[in-house]
């Protein structure tokens, strides 16, 4: 090896050049080497990375996070044998899923009991766990958020007559998950409350 002034120390004060075809386990290789490596044909590292990814956006059910994993092509065992693990340490939970779900999409999109119902069950939430999370729904703040809409819409259907404003706002509230009978209520007393005429008592609901 050719030794002169300077090219033997200068290793202490500059990177050296590694060839392109250099083997690894060179100097160039020392940092990458100290990083912990994941093979990137170890499905069940996957698995639970992709569940870990999933849940840091927001609170998923069992069924979501199981088609994400069958979507990556990780093996069904393998995907429920993860999951499994999720669920015993408590990260995956569909009951608390689904109360939590009801109660945010209440509030923040006003969905009555069926419209909510249906968005768990579309999530493959089990029936039973379903019913559950619907009854914690408080019957008196699910009036008043329809009767919330219905004020919000009516300030926009002055020119419109009754049986226009029934129509309108009763399908409104029954396309976002409300009885119809709850919806035909709310929407008749708050018409009153308006202060416009009194609808026709002959009026009723299909």
């Amino acid at each position: 090896m050719q030794m002169n002034g300077d090219g033997a120390r200068r290793g202490s004060g500059a990177q050296s050049r590694v060839p392109d075809d250099a083997p690894p386990g060179g100097p160039s290789d020392a940092a990458e080497d100290s990083k912990p490596r994941r093979k990137p044909d170890d499905p069940e590292q996957l698995a639970r990375d992709t569940v870990y990814r999933l849940l840091t956006a927001r609170a998923r059910s069992c069924s979501e996070l199981r088609q994400a994993l069958l979507r990556k092509e990780i093996d069904e065992d393998i995907a429920d044998a993860v999951l499994q693990k999720f669920v015993d340490a408590g990260l995956v939970d569909d009951a608390s899923f689904a109360e939590e779900w009801v109660h945010s999409r209440q509030r923040s999109q006003g969905l009555g009991r069926k419209a909510l119902g249906f968005e768990l069950r579309r999530k493959g939430v089990e029936e039973h766990v379903v019913e559950a999370a619907l009854s914690t729904v408080d019957g008196d703040a699910e009036v008043e958020q329809a009767r919330e809409l219905v004020q919000r819409k009516l300030r926009t259907m002055a020119n419109l007559d009754h049986a226009a404003k029934m129509r309108r706002m009763v399908g409104m509230l029954t396309r976002k998950g409300y009885s119809e009978a709850l919806a035909f209520r709310v929407v008749r007393e708050e018409i009153e409350r308006s202060g416009a005429d009194a609808p026709d008592p002959d009026l009723e609901f299909p």
